[in-house]
């Protein structure tokens, strides 16, 4: 049975979670919505702003009697600070609860130098970002860091991470620990740009979100929540095998991989034997771009690979929508011509019937639109409130 103390933690959470999605934004209506008084609403709300999750609007003039506050995410007391960390990129926000965006930037990186270099480049950028915003570190709730690697999402440990050499076993919070007094989070690159693209379509119960760059991955958003699977392996579609590529050696060790032989990656490496300069993704849409016919069908047959592997996600899924992301989607009509071409060929009509294969509607920023939202979910979630709490109790 709940403790009193977990029932109020739920009630909060339960109201900032109204708040946060509009469902409920004055006081009367979160009242109406969840069944509790005035009064308990209203000790609840002061609560939630007191600890800097909540602020009230000023009213807005009305002819007669006391006019209503909205209420909304923290932005000048709670920040976020959203990382996304690729295979040569980091992409990084620092922006109030309610998602407004007060500083960011995006370089260049090697994530093979290693955990320590790495992230030593991100805790500079945090604090460059929040001197440029006027902020404090005091001020960031969360911090929230995909990488593009397996990861044991409860304790942020990166787990034999084929393209992150150096990584393995790496619990990337522990870095953070002696810098900032918030929750670090850490997830797949990919889940994080599943939920930056599931936070853009209301109407859709059941994500997949592909990314097709450097390598391939997939994120499952179901009724708002990732599905990581036990370990946090699940999406990892880079790593199923092809058959008829038995000859292709992939990162991982195995062979015949959709990664090896499709990614953008592995598109270059065919380009480079047909003797064309390329040494990754972006080169092949640069080739693509000036109608390099070799570079085209290449991306057409890596489209083909694709589509069979997702031709049997989608009768096994049967997801609402597939997104394809990632530098290779830019290139969408090569792309997607020939991955829906083989997904609706071969998956089952029931499971294609209502189907939507589309592209991105983030481009790189939805990776750190994701972590931004998962960041946001922790703070607004029980633990995350009662963190908040203790934490702000200790500083009294």
């Amino acid at each position: 049975m709940p403790t009193s103390t977990q029932r109020q933690l739920a009630a909060l959470s339960e109201l900032a979670h109204l708040v946060a999605s509009g469902t409920a934004v004055r006081r009367a209506d979160l009242a109406a919505e969840t069944g509790l008084s005035r009064a308990a609403v209203a000790q609840r709300v002061d609560l939630l702003i007191s600890h800097g999750l909540l602020v009230e609007s000023a009213p807005d003039p009305v002819p007669r009697g006391r006019p209503p506050r909205a209420l909304g995410l923290a932005t000048e007391t709670g920040l976020v600070c959203a990382v996304d960390l690729g295979a040569t990129h980091c992409q990084l926000a620092i922006s109030g609860l309610g998602g407004d965006v007060l500083a960011e930037t995006s370089v260049a990186i090697d994530i093979g130098n290693g955990p320590q270099v790495v992230l030593a480049d991100v805790l500079e950028l945090i604090h460059e970002l929040l001197e440029k915003a006027g902020r404090q570190a005091e001020q960031v709730l969360a911090i929230s860091i995909g990488v593009p690697g397996p990861v044991e999402a409860a304790t942020g440990t990166v787990v034999r991470p084929p393209i992150m050499p150096g990584w393995d076993s790496y619990r990337v919070p522990d870095f953070f620990a002696g810098h900032f007094r918030a929750p670090v989070l850490v997830d797949n690159d990919v889940n994080m740009m599943a939920v930056g693209e599931y936070g853009q379509r209301r109407d859709v119960d059941h994500l997949l979100f592909v990314k097709v760059g450097t390598g391939i991955g997939c994120g499952i958003v179901s009724g708002g929540v990732v599905h990581r699977g036990t370990a946090g392996a699940a999406g990892d579609i880079g790593h199923i095998r092809l058959p008829g590529h038995d000859d292709v050696l992939c990162q991982c060790g195995n062979t015949g991989c959709v990664e090896a032989v499709a990614s953008g990656s592995a598109i270059a490496a065919l380009l480079r034997k047909s003797g064309l300069e390329a040494t990754g993704g972006q080169d092949v849409v640069r080739l693509v771009s000036e109608g390099n016919a070799t570079a085209r069908r290449q991306v057409r047959l890596a489209g083909q690979r694709i589509g069979e592997v997702l031709a049997s996600l989608v009768s096994f899924y049967n997801p609402t929508t597939i997104v394809v992301g990632g530098s290779i989607a830019q290139l969408h009509e090569d792309l997607l011509a020939d991955i829906r071409g083989v997904v609706y060929a071969r998956a089952l009509p029931l499971a294609t019937r209502a189907l939507s294969i589309e592209t991105s509607t983030l481009g790189e920023r939805a990776g750190i639109e994701g972590a931004r939202l998962l960041a946001t979910r922790h703070l607004l979630s029980p633990s995350g409130i009662d963190q908040l709490m203790r934490r702000r109790a200790t500083t009294v």
